[in-house]
């Protein structure tokens, strides 16, 4: 009876997990074996469990390999149940594309189930120096409640620049060419279909966030290394899947544009008190191009006076 009733009670949970992940996780079938879980282009909430954000399903002949784990246990469950849907395959393998509370505090959950995580060097020491800020504004955001749980695993298997796998009928390469968003940036290659998950290096649809851990020349090299590949398909971090020609429009073009706009407005003489002067409305077509481009400019006018 007592076994019984702990059955019916994880069936509850992982069929409440199923249908929270249908009005979060939206998913797209890339090719044979591959998806994207799109997320919402919010911000981290109680809803989306901290799941605001583009994460990958790659079904092989050895089992499951998932780009990013979600930020809370609650999200990796979700995540877990939409991966469900496709496949009854186990998750043997979880990569982190970086340093993002998405990225990688969910490992736990799919490390007690036996899958390998594997991440960058520099996303382990990233995931590593900001776990404390990454909890207090995940706490700020969705509340205690939705922390309950979360315990920071890190990478069994980590890499400096690349790392090179072939997981049952898949061939599957991960690349860190650089600081981007955050310093362990990672975009992962399917060569055989064409397919880059780029984690936070590419924004689609979305405007990104230069923030005090990223840096903004160094992101635009590394977008240069990922755009090398030419890809028919781009799994942004967040956004809608789309083209190289769209995940250049809406990251790579607005990061140079940034760069060179603050370099002349500073050549001009200009201070950062009138930074909001900069006419970034070329981008407006992006959300949260109102509360970021502010902060964007100012990040880039910190970096270039130390260049």
């Amino acid at each position: 009876m007592l076994r019984n009733f702990f059955y019916l009670v994880c069936c509850f949970l992982f069929l409440s997990a199923a249908v929270n992940a249908d009005s979060v996780l939206r998913t797209e079938k890339l090719a044979e074996g591959v998806y994207a879980l799109v997320g919402p282009l919010t911000n981290r909430d109680a809803v989306n469990l901290g799941n605001n954000a583009n994460f990958g399903v790659i079904v092989t002949d050895a089992g499951v390999v998932l780009i990013d784990p979600g930020a809370t246990v609650k999200g990796a469950k979700m995540i877990h149940a939409a991966i469900a849907k496709l496949t009854d395959k186990p998750v043997t393998w979880v990569i982190n594309s970086g340093g993002q509370d998405h990225r990688w505090l969910g490992n736990h959950y799919f490390k007690t189930q036996g899958a390998t995580i594997i991440a960058s060097e520099k996303a382990v020491a990233d995931q590593k120096g900001r776990l404390q800020s990454q909890l207090n504004r995940l706490s700020a955001l969705m509340g205690d409640e939705e922390l309950q749980g979360i315990t920071p695993v890190h990478a069994d298997e980590t890499f400096p620049d690349e790392k090179i796998l072939t997981i049952g009928n898949k061939r599957i390469e991960i690349y860190h060419a650089g600081h981007a968003h955050t310093p362990g940036d990672s975009f992962i290659w399917l060569p055989e279909d064409k397919i880059v998950f780029t984690g936070d290096i590419v924004y689609m649809d979305r405007m990104l966030g230069i923030g005090a851990m990223s840096k903004h020349l160094q992101w635009i090299n590394t977008f240069e290394a990922m755009a090398k590949l030419q890809p028919q398909i781009v799994v942004p971090g967040h956004g809608q899947p789309a083209d190289l020609k769209k995940a250049k429009q809406d990251s790579y073009d607005y990061l140079v544009f940034i760069r060179n706009a603050v370099m002349e407005f500073m050549d001009e003489g200009y201070g950062m008190e009138e930074i909001g002067s900069i006419d970034q409305s070329r981008f407006s077509y992006l959300v949260n191009y109102e509360s970021l481009k502010g902060r964007n400019a100012q990040r880039v006018f910190e970096e270039l006076e130390w260049e």
